[in-house]
């Protein structure tokens, strides 16, 4: 069964840090680039970045570059979102995803994150 598990999440205070995981099984992960979108409340999806299959290139969008890395463990099966800085702004729900052979996505179920002080 394909499966990604993202981790990491809680509250954090503004200008505050945090690491979110998503840990993949089910599926050769190393052959796929890997995705992080969000979605704060009452918006909708909103992408954040990618990183290509070797961890080679990252690509983000343009409000979260220089405050967000994308990097990934092909060892773990595991991509990374290193959040610093964090604004009240960034309150959304993360979900990692990638799309597979048959041009399906494949989500995981979100970890929260909350910036408030």
């Amino acid at each position: 069964e394909v499966q990604l598990v993202e981790s990491g999440g809680g509250l954090v205070q503004p200008g505050g840090s945090l690491r979110l995981s998503c840990a993949a099984s089910g599926f050769t992960f190393d052959d796929y680039a890997m995705s992080w979108v969000r979605q704060a409340p009452g918006k909708g999806l909103e992408w954040v970045g990618a990183i290509s299959w070797n961890g080679g290139s990252t690509y983000y969008a343009e409000s979260m570059k220089g405050r967000f890395t994308i990097s990934r463990d092909n060892d773990k099966d595991t991509v990374y979102l290193q959040m610093n800085n964090l604004k009240p702004e960034d309150t959304a729900v993360y979900y990692c995803y990638h799309r597979n052979i048959y041009g399906q996505y494949v989500w995981g179920q979100g970890t929260q994150v909350t910036v408030s002080s």
